[in-house]
C-alpha cells in the first residue's frame, strides 16, 4: 500500500466561516498586519479589489477565463470546469504536456501513449460537465445569501462538486466574503484530490490569496493555504503557513491537523506526536484521531493506533467520517497481512459511501492479496478511470504483468506510461511529484531519473518514506552498499512495512549479508505475504535461493 497521506480526513462542521464583517478585529482591508501580507507572498488588501469576469463581480470564471489574485481576467487560463470552449482547451493542454512528457525514453508503444493521453485527458475533465459553475447559461446569477453558503463540513458531507457551484454563486453575489473565498480554495484542493486533477491547484491558490486580500491573516485562509502547500507536498511551507494561522486561531482544526501532516512528511516524528497531542487537548475529533493513530503507527505502536480507529469510528456520525475512519483501520489491516479484517473494514467503508475511492483502492488491494485477480483488476481499474493516480495505476500494471494474459504487457506499460503523464502534470500545478515519480520509476521507468528524484526528495525531507524511496533507486542502479544505510533508516522507527523490508534484504543480499537478508525477507513475507503482486513474487524467490544456499 502507498504511504498513507492524511490530507483526505473530511473537514468538520467547525470549520463554518463566518459573515465577513469588515469592521471586526483589526483585520479588516487596509490593516497594517502583515501575516497574511505581501511579506509572505500573499496580495495587500489594495490589491484585491473584486473585477468582474464576464459580468459578474468578483468571482472565477468557470466557463473560461478566471480571475488572477488581483481581480482581473486572466484570459489565457482556459481550464476552466463549465462550458464547452473551456473543456476542450483544457483537453488539448493536458494532451500536450503528456505528450510532450513522454517523448525521449518511453518504451512503450506510441500507439499505446497516445491513447493513455487520450484516456488521462478525459479523466481529468470528464467530470466538468458536472461541476461547471454557471450552470443555466445565463448572463445572470441568482444572489444567494451568506446563510445559505456551504461550510468545508458540509461539502465533505455533501456533493463537493454542487456544493463548488453552490459557493462560485455566493460569491459573484457577495464578492466580499472572505470565509467563502477561503472555504472555495478548500473545496478546490478536495477536487483536485479526489479528482486526481492537479490544474485545481492554481485556482485554489488564486482563491485562498482573493480571501487574504480581502481579510489579512484571516486564519481560514491561512488554513487553506497550508493544506494547499500539504497537497503540493510543499511541507515546510504547509508548516509555516498552519503556525501563522494558529497564532491567529490556536484552535483553527485544519491548521492542527496540517501541521502534524507536515511534521510527519518532514520525518519530525517526536514533533508531530506532540502536535498530535496539542490537538487532541484543542480540537478532539475525528480528523485529529486519525493523525494520532498514524503517528502512532509510523513508531511501530499497531496496538494503540488500531485503538484509536475503532473509537474515531465509533464516534463517526457523518457518512464521510465513518467511510474514511473505516478505510484507516482497513489500511491498517492490511499493512499487518490481516486481509479478511481489511476486506471487512473497507465493506464498512464503502456502505457509508459506495464511491468512495479510497477504500475502492483498498479493497481491490486485499483481493489481490487474498487471490481473486479478477476482482481486484475490475476495482483498480474502476479507481483510475475516475483517478488516475500513481498508486492505482502502478498496482493495475503490476497485476497486468503478474496476470501475464495477451495483451497484459502492453496494458501495463499504457499505466506505467499514465504515471509519468501525471507527473507531468502534477508539476505543472505546483505539486512537488518526485517521490511518486521516484517509486514508480525505479521499477518501471527510468533508474537514472528515479535516482534523480528519489534524491531531490531527500533533500526536501527526511521521513521513513523517502529513505525507503532513495535505498530502492540506488538499489536498482547498482549502488547497493550507498542503499543499505538509507533501507536500514526506512525501517528504524519500528513502522510495520513489508515493502520496506522486502527492500532491505534484496539490499542486504546484494551486499553479501545473506543472515539478514533472510531475516528480513521473511519478516516482509511473515507480515504481509500479499504486500505486491510482482514484489512478493520475487522476495519469496530470493529467499528460496538464499535457503537453497545455506
Amino acid at each position: 500500500m502507498p504511504p498513507r497521506t492524511t490530507d483526505s480526513t473530511p473537514d468538520r462542521p467547525g470549520d463554518r466561516p463566518t459573515s465577513p464583517d469588515p469592521a471586526a478585529g483589526t483585520d479588516a482591508p487596509g490593516s497594517t498586519e502583515r501575516t497574511g501580507g505581501a511579506a509572505d507572498g500573499t496580495p495587500d488588501a489594495t490589491e484585491g479589489t473584486p473585477g468582474a469576469v464576464d459580468g459578474t463581480p468578483g468571482v472565477e470564471a468557470e466557463s473560461g477565463g478566471t480571475e488572477d489574485a488581483h481581480g482581473g481576467a486572466d484570459t489565457n487560463d482556459t481550464e476552466g470546469t463549465g462550458g464547452t470552449g473551456g473543456i476542450g482547451a483544457g483537453t488539448g493542454r493536458r494532451v500536450d504536456v503528456m505528450r510532450r512528457a513522454a517523448v525521449g525514453g518511453r518504451r512503450w508503444r506510441a500507439a499505446h501513449l497516445a491513447g493513455c493521453a487520450a484516456l488521462l485527458a478525459v479523466a481529468l475533465t470528464g467530470g466538468a460537465v458536472a461541476f461547471g459553475g454557471t450552470g443555466g447559461g445565463g448572463t445572470g446569477v441568482a444572489p444567494v445569501s451568506a446563510a445559505g453558503v456551504l461550510s468545508p463540513g458540509d461539502l465533505a458531507r455533501g456533493d463537493l462538486d454542487s456544493g463548488i457551484a453552490s459557493l462560485q454563486r455566493h460569491l459573484r453575489a457577495q464578492p466580499r466574503d472572505f470565509g467563502s473565498w477561503a472555504t472555495l480554495g478548500v473545496a478546490y484542493v478536495e477536487q483536485a484530490r479526489t479528482k486526481g486533477d492537479p490544474s485545481r491547484y492554481p485556482q485554489a491558490e488564486r482563491a485562498l490569496r482573493r480571501s487574504l486580500a480581502l481579510r489579512p491573516g484571516n486564519d481560514q485562509a491561512l488554513a487553506g493555504r497550508a493544506a494547499l502547500a500539504a497537497a503540493r507536498h510543499d511541507f515546510p511551507g504547509a508548516l509555516a503557513h498552519a503556525d501563522r494561522a494558529l497564532k491567529q486561531n490556536p484552535y483553527n482544526e485544519r491548521a492542527l491537523c496540517t501541521r502534524i501532516d507536515a511534521l510527519v512528511e518532514l520525518g519530525r516524528y517526536d514533533d508531530a506526536a506532540e502536535a498530535a497531542r496539542a490537538a487532541d487537548d484543542k480540537r478532539p475529533g475525528v480528523p485529529v484521531f486519525t493523525r494520532y493513530a498514524y503517528v502512532h503507527e509510523l513508531r511501530g505502536d499497531v496496538r494503540t493506533a488500531r485503538e484509536v480507529l475503532r473509537r474515531a469510528l465509533d464516534a463517526a456520525s457523518a457518512p464521510a467520517d465513518e467511510a474514511y475512519v473505516a478505510t484507516a483501520l482497513g489500511q491498517l489491516a492490511w499493512n499487518q497481512g490481516d486481509h479478511d479484517s481489511a476486506l471487512g473494514h473497507y465493506a464498512r467503508a464503502l456502505a457509508a459511501d459506495d464511491e468512495y475511492l479510497p477504500a475502492l483502492e483498498g479493497r481491490a488491494r486485499a483481493q489481490a492479496a487474498r487471490g481473486d485477480r479478477a476482482a481486484a483488476v475490475r476495482g483498480l481499474e474502476q479507481v483510475v478511470a475516475r483517478s488516475p493516480l500513481p498508486g492505482p495505476l502502478v498496482a493495475l500494471g503490476e497485476l497486468y504483468e503478474d496476470r501475464g494474459g495477451d495483451g497484459d504487457r502492453a496494458r501495463a506499460g499504457d499505466q506505467y506510461a499514465l504515471v509519468d503523464a501525471w507527473t507531468s502534470l502534477a508539476r505543472a500545478g505546483g505539486v512537488n511529484a518526485d517521490l511518486d515519480a521516484a517509486l514508480a520509476a525505479a521499477d518501471h521507468g527510468d533508474r537514472k531519473a528515479a535516482l534523480r528524484a528519489a534524491r531531490a526528495e531527500w533533500d526536501r525531507r527526511r521521513s521513513v518514506h523517502t529513505a525507503d524511496a532513495l535505498a530502492w533507486a540506488l538499489h536498482v542502479n547498482g549502488r547497493d552498499d550507498e542503499a543499505l544505510p538509507y533501507a536500514r533508516r526506512a525501517t528504524a522507527t519500528g513502522y510495520r512495512n513489508a515493502a520496506f523490508l522486502y527492500h532491505r534484504g534484496v539490499i542486504e543480499r546484494a551486499t553479501g549479508n545473506e543472515r539478514a537478508a533472510r531475516e528480513h525477507l521473511k519478516a516482509a513475507l511473515d507480515l504481509n505475504p500479499g504486500f505486491s503482486p510482482l514484489g512478493a513474487r520475487e522476495a519469496r524467490t530470493a529467499l528460496d535461493d538464499l535457503e537453497g544456499n545455506r
